[in-house]
């Protein structure tokens, strides 16, 4: 799974991603997105939740989806959005 780290997050979050085993290309066929939503988007404070949803989620995430993290919850979307 590639993961881009977006410019609002630590560029710590980078090292973490490698050492969980991601940002190794993969065949996905359609791009996803990760929501962060908390105060403290730090790796320190919200890294082992996040990386325990993208192992969970990684299937869905290879074929596209939403997938939001926030500190009580995990939701996830497939893409696209039905109307």
């Amino acid at each position: 799974m590639n993961l881009v780290v977006d410019m609002n997050l630590s560029p710590r979050w980078v090292s973490v991603l490698v050492q969980a085993g991601f940002l190794a290309a993969t065949y996905g066929q359609k791009p996803s997105v990760v929501q962060i939503r908390a105060e403290d988007v730090s790796p320190d404070a919200i890294a082992r939740q996040i990386v325990a949803a993208l192992r969970q989620m990684a299937t869905e995430l290879e074929q596209g989806a939403l997938l939001t993290v926030d500190a009580n919850r995990t939701r996830l979307r497939l893409l696209p959005f039905a109307h």
